[in-house]
């Protein structure tokens, strides 16, 4: 296993992490359970290959998680030193106290004395100005740390880049949790602005949260040798320079040793072939007859269709080879709650097409859209 600098939090973090997001479950009598004995198989397993790092939250598994980490975690009698990662559910925050009750519970779940990471969940421009600024926890984290029930004061990320700089510039953290893959880079400015201020750079969804798992001849012919899109997607992250640990949701034993495999190679990515996969997924994106940037100018349908949400997944399938699932999702469309109207609903009346910057011929790429992912 391969390891890092965690910033400046004077940890070595291991480059792969264990997102214990995704352990295996089954339901019984309408209440939904963590198989532990496989669960605590896994996670040994990638504790003996090297990974150190573990995250998990209130709310994965059904709430059930933090028990079994805790329980791999304290059972474990490798010689490694295990940092534990665990978050606030901001959005269960309403009055201080809540911040103190909330992490003791945790404490008694995790089976712990401290938290090695706490971070404040996925916080974003209006969870930060609306529940951490108004009640000053950022001060309660401070507290919490004086008094040894946290070592380290994190945060995870789900807004616009913009705004975990604004973030990061409070000076009150020393590592983030973020999404950045090969197809979502749009954080890869701020990772390299938190690594310059100090702080540890994690990242969620290295494999684009399953999108990158299948067979893309595009993606895959990027780098010489490897065994398929996953791995490309996996190198490509931690072959940036910036990033101090990539989390994977692995589900199963031969996931643990794959990823752990993948994150001990010495042939990491040079610079010239990470600038590479860089400069032709920019080629690549950019040759689409169909270069939808999802600025939402187009969001304004009577029909209620998510046209940029529509062009991304078609793109995944034209630009990508990413068929199979794009596929999967597009009929997702107009069906699933959050996902707009049907495509098929559209009428051609042309409000959108004169609100884009691209000039796209929307209601035509619709069409065509529709004729090749249904």
């Amino acid at each position: 296993m391969q390891y890092r600098k965690f910033g400046n939090t004077g940890e070595e973090i291991s480059a792969l992490g264990f997102g214990a997001m995704r352990l295996p479950e089954y339901e019984k009598d309408g209440k939904w359970f963590i198989d532990e004995d496989k669960a605590i198989e896994m996670i040994h397993r990638a504790f003996d290959l090297g990974v150190n790092y573990i995250d998990t939250a209130w709310m994965y598994c059904h709430d059930n998680s933090q028990y079994t980490v805790g329980k791999a975690v304290n059972s474990y009698k490798g010689k490694n030193k295990i940092l534990v990662s665990t978050k606030l559910p901001i959005w269960n925050v309403k009055e201080t106290d809540d911040f103190w009750r909330i992490l003791e519970e945790q404490l008694k779940r995790i089976n712990v004395d401290s938290i090695d990471f706490y971070h404040l969940h996925g916080i974003g421009k209006d969870s930060f100005e609306d529940t951490v600024l108004r009640l000053n926890l950022l001060e309660q984290l401070e507290k919490a740390k004086n008094q040894g029930m946290i070592k380290h004061k994190s945060f995870s990320f789900h807004d616009k880049a913009e705004v975990m700089k604004t973030i990061i510039d409070t000076g009150a953290f020393e590592s983030v949790l973020c999404q950045y893959n090969l197809l979502d880079r749009e954080n890869e400015e701020m990772i390299k602005y938190a690594n310059d201020k100090g702080l540890g750079t994690v990242i969620m969804g290295p494999i684009a949260g399953g999108r990158l798992a299948v067979t893309s001849e595009t993606l895959k012919g990027l780098v010489g040798e490897v065994s398929g899109t996953p791995e490309i997607a996996l190198r490509f992250v931690l072959g940036n320079p910036n990033v101090s640990c990539a989390l994977s949701g692995m589900r199963n034993i031969s996931d643990v040793e794959e990823n752990a495999e993948i994150a001990s190679r010495e042939d990491k990515l040079s610079s010239d072939e990470w600038k590479k996969i860089s400069d032709t997924l920019e080629e690549t994106k950019a040759l689409s007859d169909l270069y939808c940037t999802g600025c939402d100018y187009c969001n304004l349908c009577p029909k209620e269709i998510n046209i940029s949400k529509l062009f991304y997944i078609y793109n995944l399938h034209k630009v990508y080879g990413i068929t199979e699932y794009a596929k999967g999702e597009f009929a997702k469309l107009g069906v699933q709650e959050k996902t707009g109207g049907l495509p098929s609903s559209c009428i051609e009346c042309g409000l959108c097409e004169k609100k884009c910057p691209q000039f796209i011929k929307i209601p035509e790429k619709i069409k065509l859209a529709i004729k090749e992912l249904s």
